[in-house]
């Protein structure tokens, strides 16, 4: 397998790191320290054409793959995580449930919006009490004629306050039953569909987290996405093309860590030399650059599988796990590099390190991974 870049991916990649030196970087603490979900960079984006990377040229989207999807991610996650974040759960997620499952009407009615960032996307299938436990969910649809009455909490949803439109998973059947689950689409807009609470979060603090509440929120039928019952197969489906994105979230966090490192420990002098002559410092760049690689190979290896229409639950798990992982140690090497002046917020790897810690949870905890990783190896 050849995973070496084409132009097309260069020339976006570079796009997106133009965009991230000139807009993101100069205002990402001011955002991290207030926590404030920038949207006008998410319109700006849009008109990029970020925001619908992979949604067909006749939707109004880029029309991209996923080996340029992964370079947007990264490049935006190498100077600010919580912007690659939302990024990611915008084009994954919510755009990415409708493309996959959504009916003619639906995509023509959302798509367009979405690819441009008229509308911004969340999507809901967490809830206080169930995370992995989705076949648990409280969140509940019961229809009515024509309609469906959606009852319940959704938490942890990025975007869940700021979302135009949001693609949420209710239970439609029994709890633990088999096919209890169905997904739908939901306007901001729609009577007893609320915010509830923001989280104030260790890391990714300018990507929105919040509950969104449902009160006898009344929607038509012809929301539905799919069949009654399809919902959690579907959601598992988006998961898998999620945790690439995580995954290159993950990446470009880490790489951001590194070649920070790498510049400091040549600026750095101790001792009437730069710190990167002494084995310990470069000892540490040489691990830092083996992860990256293998981080890479992995990513690409879902991509390419992705792209073919072949079977990568397996591959974007291992992806996800390993990539989130290492980014943690890469961002708590990095900030030992820089020592003191890596504690604080003058400097960037402190960021870094707070914001990797998210990718080891989101999208699947690294133990999920593992399970999904060993039911596949075990088959």
């Amino acid at each position: 397998m050849n995973f070496l870049p084409n132009e097309l991916t260069l020339q976006v990649a570079q796009s997106a790191k133009d965009f991230a030196l000139q807009y993101i970087k100069p205002h990402l603490m001011e955002w991290d320290e207030s926590q404030e979900f920038p949207v006008h960079i998410f319109k700006e984006m849009g008109k990029l054409g970020l925001m619908g990377v992979l949604v067909p040229e006749s939707y109004g989207g880029t029309g991209l793959g996923y080996y340029e999807y992964s370079a947007v991610i990264q490049e935006i996650a190498k100077v600010c995580g919580s912007i690659g974040l939302s990024l990611a759960a915008h084009n994954s997620l919510c755009t990415g449930h409708i493309m996959t499952f959504g009916n003619e009407g639906q995509k023509q009615q959302y798509l367009p919006k979405l690819a441009t960032a008229e509308f911004i996307g969340a999507w809901g299938l967490t809830e206080p009490n169930t995370g992995s436990d989705a076949g648990n969910m409280k969140t509940t649809a019961v229809k009515d004629g024509d309609n469906w009455v959606i009852n319940g909490t959704k938490s942890w949803i990025t975007h869940g306050k700021s979302g135009d439109v949001a693609v949420v998973v209710c239970r439609t059947g029994e709890p633990r039953a088999k096919n209890n689950s169905t997904a739908f689409i939901v306007d901001r807009n729609t009577p007893g569909f609320n915010a509830g609470k923001k989280e104030n979060k260790l890391g990714m603090r300018a990507s929105e987290t919040a509950e969104m509440v449902f009160d006898n929120c009344v929607i038509p039928d012809t929301n539905r996405l799919g069949e009654v019952g399809a919902g959690f197969k579907q959601s598992m489906k988006i998961l898998d093309g999620g945790r690439i994105s995580i995954a290159a979230l993950s990446l470009g966090i880490a790489k951001g860590a590194y070649e920070a490192s790498v510049q400091y420990a040549k600026e750095r002098h101790q001792f009437d030399q730069p710190i990167a002559n002494f084995q310990g410092i470069a000892f540490k760049l040489a691990d830092m650059a083996t992860k990256i690689e293998c981080a890479e190979l992995l990513i690409n290896q879902a991509c390419d599988l992705k792209m073919r229409g072949l079977p990568m639950t397996k591959e974007a798990a291992m992806a996800k796990y390993y990539a989130s992982e290492i980014s943690v140690e890469i961002s708590t090497d990095a900030v030992q590099i820089f020592g003191g002046y890596g504690y604080t917020k003058d400097f960037p790897v402190e960021k870094f390190y707070r914001d990797s810690k998210l990718c080891t949870i989101g999208e699947g905890t690294s133990e999920i991974q593992k399970l999904v990783i060993s039911r596949e190896v075990l088959k």
